[in-house]
């Protein structure tokens, strides 16, 4: 009995102690204070945040499929450099994140592999296929261009490996959005057969793009916890509106046509659009889009032929420490 009672008394001595913690945690958030790595913080923000961390280091490095398969397809040498430039941006974005994860006590390779099992997601705008030249200036245009309007935000981040890591990667995201936007507007410029090809790329990228800012506010899983823990400075709704105000403008100026024949603009300014299709939303993420299993076979097979690489870089390390251990043993 005496035992037992001791239990139960220094159990709920750790209850106070975690809500204690709590408190002063959700205070510091609430002063706009940066969590570091070292610094107490609860499970389920550790959890939320290597979640949410870990999908954007994914979704850059299956970006990088999508226009990787249009360097060598390039209509200029100009034109490839620029490609290959972003492209190898992409993939250094990846480097950045899976660091700024790996702060909260999750090592890469198990974010890979939990990536390549199916277990952890990446943004579902990277399951469509890229058919023409103009599907290129799209993406810069408006996939960067709402990745832009997700991640500024994301720089006033609650906790600070990812808010300093995102500093650098608006920059350069920034750079791709204008990148794409002047070859929407050199197509638009062009032959009638080139326009069309700008709008036609518009017309099938531009409801996907759209829901790259998630599910409805009433839906959303995470948003209300995000939010509180100042992870998210915006709701879905919010930034997705932003994305549509500041998009339509861009359109109209380059004399193509927004896709949704019901949009109207309210009083305030804002272009209202139609209703999103999630259904197509939720089958893509379930791994039924046009491109899921292509793009897990390419990083699969990437991964699997990249193994000699990491097995050298091990093998490399060991030899080193154990060379600067028998140096400091003499």
């Amino acid at each position: 009995m005496y035992t037992q009672a001791l239990n139960t008394a220094e159990t709920d001595d750790r209850g106070l102690e975690d809500a204690v913690k709590a408190a002063q945690f959700q205070a510091r958030i609430d002063a706009e204070e940066r969590i570091e790595p070292n610094d107490w913080m609860p499970a389920a923000y550790r959890k939320t945040l290597t979640r949410q961390i870990s999908q954007h280091a994914h979704s850059e490095i299956v970006g990088m499929l999508p226009e990787g398969n249009w360097i060598t397809r390039a209509p200029s040498l100009r034109r490839k450099a620029a490609l290959l430039a972003k492209v190898q941006d992409e993939c250094g974005h990846g480097l950045y994140l899976y660091a700024a994860a790996e702060t909260l006590g999750t090592s890469r390779e198990e974010l890979v592999d939990a990536m390549l099992a199916g277990k952890a997601k990446y943004s579902s705008i990277f399951n469509y296929p890229t058919l023409t030249w103009a599907d290129i200036g799209t993406i810069g245009w408006l996939v960067d261009g709402a990745a832009i309007m997700n991640q500024i935000p994301l720089c006033r981040c609650s906790y600070g490996p990812y808010a300093r890591a995102m500093i650098r990667v608006c920059k350069e995201e920034s750079f791709h959005q204008r990148q794409g936007y002047e070859i929407m507007l050199t197509l638009c410029r062009g032959s009638d057969e080139q326009k069309a090809m700008a709008q036609d790329a518009l017309n099938r990228w531009w409801w996907p793009v759209l829901m790259m800012f998630g599910p409805p506010d009433a839906t959303s899983q995470h948003s209300d916890t995000s939010t509180k823990w100042k992870i998210k400075r915006f709701s879905n709704d919010e930034l997705r509106q932003k994305f549509v105000d500041a998009t339509v403008p861009q359109a109209q100026y380059l004399g193509l046509e927004i896709p949704d024949r019901g949009m109207t603009q309210d009083a305030e300014g804002h272009w209202c659009y139609s209703e999103i299709d999630w259904t197509e939303f939720k089958q893509v993420l379930a791994g039924n889009g046009p491109c899921n299993r292509d793009r897990m076979a390419a990083r699969r097979k990437s991964h699997d032929e990249g193994a000699w690489v990491r097995e050298a870089a091990a093998a490399y390390a060991a030899k080193r420490a154990q060379r600067q251990t028998a140096q400091a043993a003499e």
